[in-house]
């Protein structure tokens, strides 16, 4: 069924929908392409093809575009990366766009690491929610996953945040075969005294997932019967919006949340689109590739201009990227090759924002 907003489309008017009815609802804005994790579901290669930093977008150019998206029916704004607490400032940029009529809920996802330090500042920036990536309480499996030994750091930074009194928290797993399905009680009790609600997240073959493979996919099934076979029956409410995950109740009234992206992709609902660092407009988290904003953008472009850009290219989006990959998925080809992400790093993951 098409979102209620999508009556409201006219030409030349302030809420576009698209080919299926989807109306432009949530945007997610990339602060850098730089991490200091290196994921082996996200960046398991030794070198990478970075932006240049002279076109990464000031952060007037997001405001501006932001401005636009949000004048086109965008309330929901996530803060992503890379790792997006590496850019310098981010606090001022969050009191900007927390000051936008019209956002009704600003978000940020992180990997935690540096949280500690910055969860303060920006809730008092205006920042609402945050997201942490967390795939393991282990220290040592930490260190296998991510490459990285900051586990203590983003235990603290989790704790900061809760501190800080940053509510609905989530925590983000990407669950992977004979890697860290083991955990999944474990997380969802660790959740429980945060508090923050666990999504366990499919392994997905998007962009520089070049280890991916059917074989590392835990799937929402399989979730789902693990946990039920701990905890007992689990509820499964409707659906309702857009939201990646779909919501779970266990028999004590715990809910927690499953993207299954993989196996279950939820194209038709989706209302969201990605704006990379240097402004690149994805809309989709499998396109190969987008719309380049920065350009009209610098070159004078004013709001009416970008808005009339912005509303004429998602009317004719038709992207239901998870879908198609799901009926083309080969289990020994990875969805984007080395050798393409080495020629555009757009392509990455890292670069598109999660």
């Amino acid at each position: 069924m098409a979102d209620p907003r999508a009556a409201a489309d006219v030409p030349g008017g302030t809420n576009p929908v698209d080919a299926f009815g989807r109306p432009l609802g949530s945007l997610r804005i990339s602060l850098t392409d730089q991490c200091n994790l290196r994921c082996r579901y996200c960046m398991p290669e030794a070198e990478y093809a970075w932006l240049p930093r002279r076109d990464l977008l000031t952060f007037d150019e997001i405001v501006r575009l932001a401005e636009a998206f949000v004048s086109l029916g965008v309330d929901r704004v996530r803060l992503t990366g890379g790792e997006p607490l590496l850019r310098a400032g981010a606090a001022d940029l969050v009191r900007r766009l927390a000051d936008l009529t019209g956002v009704a809920d600003l978000a940020m996802t992180t990997n935690g690491v540096l949280l500690a330090r910055h969860a303060e500042s920006l809730r008092d920036a205006g920042l609402r929610r945050v997201t942490v990536s967390l795939d393991t309480l282990r220290p040592d499996r930490f260190r296998t996953i991510s490459q990285r030994g900051t586990h203590h750091e983003v235990l603290a930074g989790i704790a900061a945040a809760a501190a800080a009194g940053l509510g609905g928290m989530k925590i983000d797993t990407v669950v992977m075969r004979g890697v860290n399905d083991d955990e999944l009680v474990d997380l969802l009790e660790f959740g429980r005294t945060v508090p923050a609600e666990v999504r366990f997240i499919e392994y997905m073959d998007v962009g520089g997932a070049t280890g991916w493979s059917p074989k590392l996919v835990y799937t929402r099934e399989e979730i789902l019967a693990t946990l039920a076979a701990h905890y007992g029956p689990i509820a499964a409410p409707a659906r309702t919006g857009p939201a990646p995950a779909d919501r779970f109740v266990l028999p004590d009234g715990s809910v927690f949340g499953i993207v299954s992206s993989t196996t279950q992709p939820f194209c038709a609902s989706c209302d969201r689109s990605r704006l990379t660092a240097d402004g690149i407009w994805l809309r989709c988290l499998y396109a190969m590739s987008g719309m380049d904003l920065r350009t009209p953008l610098r070159a004078g472009a004013g709001p009416a201009e970008l808005r009339d850009l912005i509303a004429g290219v998602w009317r004719q989006r038709r992207d239901r990227g998870a879908e198609d990959r799901l009926g083309t998925r080969s289990p020994d080809k990875v969805f984007v090759s080395l050798q393409s992400l080495k020629r555009d790093p757009h392509l990455e993951m890292h670069t598109r924002g999660g």
